[in-house]
């Protein structure tokens, strides 16, 4: 797996999509606080991703996907509160589904890598 994975590929897509809504946020709803939080979450998935495919070990590399995990757990937080606020609009729907899909992905890297990482 590398920076050629669905896993990276979808991570970029995610934050090319985050940066659109954020510009939305900002210039169309004139919100400030939120859209940086979910810019900045949003887009630190791949950044993390990106990063631990040139991890110097194997716990390193759990590590930052870990932390990849976590930022989009976080950017769902954010987008589950700009909804319920009023600061959100249905053509940014594939955020949401394509943040859960990176969820899932992360999840299972996770696992494998553990589970290999026992077997060692």
């Amino acid at each position: 797996m590398g920076t050629n994975s669905t896993l990276a590929k979808q991570s970029i897509e995610l934050s090319v999509e985050i940066v659109g809504f954020y510009k939305w946020l900002t210039y169309e709803k004139k919100e400030f606080v939120m859209s940086k939080q979910v810019l900045r979450s949003g887009t630190s998935i791949g950044s993390n991703i990106h990063e631990a495919y040139y991890a110097i070990s194997r716990p390193d590399f759990i590590a930052k996907m870990q932390i990849a995990l976590k930022e989009a757990a976080e950017t769902q937080y954010w987008l589950i509160l700009l909804e319920r606020t009023g600061y959100w609009d249905e053509k940014f729907q594939s955020i949401k589904l394509r943040n859960t899909d990176i969820k899932r992905m992360l999840i299972a890297t996770l696992n494998t890598s553990k589970q290999e990482k026992t077997k060692n």
